[in-house]
């Protein structure tokens, strides 16, 4: 998987780190106190959509009285505590890391989210040590499955997108990676358990455990 690659990208929610968990409990309270309902296809619709693209399809979807900067500054608020306290690496991902650091692979983020929890989940778990650029969906015209943001994290890396190598756990991401002209690997999540087919259709590779790259384990698709 990492023959004659330069450059890794990770997505980062649900992909280097577990933290998919948190925005549904998060979604339900914040429509809750508005006396709405979450639907069943909430998060489906939004996947991949910027931060700053989820406010407004949010904002549009509900008829919410908020700007789409006053709605991104609750969800940071309800959101940054669990980041800097909850939030774990998924299986094997700092192992990974620090292989990828040690063999001279530079490494990025390129992430829907916002920079206000990146930075929050950054500091928590020293990803500074490892990751070089971060880029956030927000930073570029088009959200996933556009390439927009892996483009612009291989431009900050110097890398070419042919000699790099993305992970993603959903398939607007996976999408995203490969229209960037990348090599696309899976990632396991609960979250995204019921588009595993979807997964395995549109990737590269499939882990479950960033350990698999290592051992050479992992599944070739």
């Amino acid at each position: 998987m990492l023959d004659h690659i330069q450059s890794v990208i990770f997505d980062l929610d649900g992909t280097l780190v577990d933290s998919m968990w948190l925005w549904h409990d998060i979604d339900v309270e914040f429509l809750e106190q508005r006396g709405l309902t979450l639907p069943e296809t909430y998060q489906h619709e939004i996947e991949g959509m910027s931060f700053t693209e989820t406010a407004r399809y949010t904002r549009e979807l509900f008829q919410l009285e908020e700007s789409v900067e006053e709605l991104k500054s609750i969800w940071n608020q309800m959101a940054v505590e669990k980041y800097t306290y909850e939030v774990n690496f998924k299986p094997g991902a700092l192992e990974f890391l620090a292989y990828c650091r040690q063999q001279g692979i530079s490494l990025g983020i390129a992430t829907s989210n916002s920079r206000e929890l990146v930075e929050a989940v950054s500091l928590a778990l020293h990803l500074g040590d490892y990751i070089q650029e971060i880029v956030t969906a927000c930073e570029v015209e088009r959200g996933k499955p556009a390439p927009d943001v892996y483009l612009e994290a291989a431009r900050r890396l110097c890398a070419d997108p042919k000699y790099c190598l993305v992970f993603e756990d959903v398939p607007m991401g996976i999408r995203a990676g490969k229209n960037a002209g990348m090599q696309v690997c899976a990632v396991e999540d609960p979250f995204s358990s019921q588009q595993t087919r979807e997964k395995r259709r549109l990737a590269d590779y499939y882990i479950s455990d960033y350990k698999q790259v290592l051992n050479c384990t992992y599944e070739i698709l």
